[in-house]
């Protein structure tokens, strides 16, 4: 196998307080759950599912069986710990009831609104 045909892949995982970078090389017909366990980030990080934890390249959600380019960066996500939206609404809730919200829009009270 030729230097030219193999591909330089990163294989990242990160966790609150620790972020890995895991380099291979690679062959141009692996997938990318094959790419992941080649890489040993399964060795070092054993609580990783692939069943579960949703996997991407550049950001952007790609299924385990998708072909990766030269240069790629394969991300593995951990899942949410809370829900983006429950915790807007919470937040809204919160302001609403100190009064630091707009009762009609729920919205920032605007200064120069006029009040009757």
């Amino acid at each position: 196998m030729s230097e030219g045909k193999l591909l330089h892949i990163e294989v990242m995982y990160a966790l609150p307080d620790e972020q890995r970078v895991f380099k291979a090389i690679v062959t141009p017909d692996m997938h990318v759950e094959d790419i992941i366990r080649h890489s040993g980030v399964l060795d070092a990080y054993p609580e990783i599912d692939l069943k579960t934890n949703k996997v991407g390249v550049f950001s952007r959600l790609v299924k385990l069986d998708a072909l990766v380019h030269d240069g790629d960066r394969i991300e593995i996500y951990r899942p949410l710990v809370a829900d983006p939206k429950e915790i807007r609404r919470r937040r809204a809730e919160r302001m609403k009831a100190e009064g630091k919200s707009d009762p009609v829009t729920g919205g920032k009270v605007n200064p120069q609104r006029k009040t009757d």
